[in-house]
Parts: structure tokens; sequence; C-alpha cells
């Protein structure tokens, strides 16, 4: 049985944070996989990890810092990427960011524990002064993925539809990539550069794998994101196991059970014809 101390005092910060970043995780990932972007949704984070570690060098917010880099490396993600060279500009845009957060980590010698949180997350130290920062952010992502649901799904789904109808597909792509940059800022510092990555896809990649209704798909990615994290947290709680493992773990199993499911699903009714815009 749970133990109620795991939802007083500093565990109820961890708790709403870990909510608000699971949200933001479903419905982001659910876009990325979607759009093929899992490649960026995991750059963004572990690049704007150099963010993190010059703001902490200057003394400043590191979630400003994460935020700035991380828009930046979006924008130039989005700029000089195209369909051909996409993953090259994204790898490149990646190990320059690892480079310049090497640099920094190097020039100071504190910043090796906070370094550590920001890659494997520090959910369980979440404090009430961060809990404002990051449910603003998560309202600004949100913000944004609502006012574009449309043209996003348009885009992400049927990209020559969308061009036909004057829908901009490169602009969509760049507004979508900031966007994962506003939800990288405020989930990184909670789940950790690393483990954004199995946030972001395992739950979009398993609901994908259930359903192609785009509606349903998204509130199961946000649903499963959510499950991930409260069990995660409870379980790391109760076993004093790392949060990563259980993240990673839950993320692999619920992608592993939606593929057991949808070929039950066609074994059952035979063979559906997924279309990406049903």
């Amino acid at each position: 049985m749970f133990s109620s101390l795991m939802f007083t005092g500093l565990m109820a910060n961890t708790w709403i944070a870990a909510t608000i970043v699971a949200v933001i995780a479903g419905m982001t990932g659910f876009f990325a996989v979607l759009r093929g972007e899992a490649f960026a949704a995991h750059a963004i984070p572990n690049g704007a990890f150099a963010g993190a570690a010059g703001a902490s060098l200057l003394g400043v917010n590191v979630i400003w810092g994460l935020a700035v880099v991380a828009i930046a490396s979006a924008l130039g993600i989005g700029a000089l990427g195209s369909k051909a060279r996409h993953d090259v500009v994204t790898a490149l845009t990646l190990v320059l960011m690892l480079g310049l957060g090497a640099l920094f980590v190097s020039i100071s010698n504190q910043y090796a524990q906070q370094a550590y949180s920001l890659l494997f997350g520090e959910v369980f130290g979440v404090s009430s002064a961060d809990v404002p920062l990051i449910a603003v952010l998560g309202v600004l992502a949100l913000a944004g993925i609502g006012l574009a649901f449309r043209p996003l799904m348009l885009t992400s789904a049927m990209p020559e539809v969308a061009e036909a109808r004057g829908v901009s597909v490169r602009g969509m792509e760049i507004y979508f990539l900031v966007v994962m940059a506003l939800a990288t800022s405020m989930t990184v510092p909670v789940v950790g550069a690393l483990l954004l990555f199995s946030l972001m896809i395992g739950p979009a990649a398993a609901a994908r794998s259930i359903t192609a209704r785009p509606g349903l798909a998204l509130a199961l990615s946000v649903a499963i994101a959510l499950i991930t994290v409260w069990l995660s947290i409870a379980l790391s709680y109760q076993t004093n196991w790392p949060l990563g493992f259980f993240v990673g773990v839950g993320g692999a199993l619920f992608y592993l059970a939606g593929l057991a499911a949808r070929g039950l699903a066609g074994l059952g009714g035979g063979t559906r014809r997924v279309h990406p815009a049903a």
C-alpha cells in the first residue's frame, strides 16, 4: 500500500509538475510521431542542455537557458532542414549544442550535480518556485498546439493536401518545432533530457499502434503518458530505484502492448487498412 506521505510536502510539487509534463509530452509526442519527428524530439532536449549549462554559469534560472537554446535549435533545424537533409541538420545541431554544453560544464566544477539532474531528471526535487514557471511554459505549449491544431493535423497526415489548400507545410514544420522547444523547456528539469525522449515517443507510438483515428490516438497518448509518469513516481518512491528506469521500461511496455493489441485485432477481424487521416 502506498504511503500517504507520498502526496504531502515537496511530493505535492512532484505530482503537479509531473502531471503537467505528462500532458504536454503526450500531446507533443503524438504530433512528433505522426510527423516523423522522433529524431528532433530527441535532439532538441539534449541540445538544449547547453542552454542550461550556460544559464547556470551566468547565474540565471536554467529553465530560461533551456528555453532560449531549445527555441534557437528548433528554428535552426526548421530553417536549414529539408525533406532530403532534415536528419543531417538535426544531427549537426545536436552535435554543436552538446559540444557547447560540454565546454560550459568543463568551465564550472560545481555544475556536475545539476548536469546529472538535467540529464536524468530531478522530479523529486521540484520546488514550489519551479511549479508556476513549468505551468506557464506548459500553458504556452498547449496554446500553441490548440491554436494551430487543424493545420498541424493536416500537414502531419496529408502534407500534399495541405499544400493544395494553401497551408505552408514548411511554416507549420517550424511552428511545431518551436512548440516542441517550449515543451522541452518545462519537461527537461522534471524528467531529464535523456528520459524526455521516452516519455514523448513511447506513449505516442503506443497510441498510434492501437488506433489510426487521430483524436483517439491523441487522447490515448496523453493518458498513457500520465499513467507512465504516475506509476513511475509511485514505484520509484517505494523502491528507491531510479525514476528513469520506470519511465523507460513503462514506455517500452506500453508500446509492445499496443503492437500486441493491434496484432490480435488483425487476427480477429482481418487486417484493417490504416490511413493517417482516419
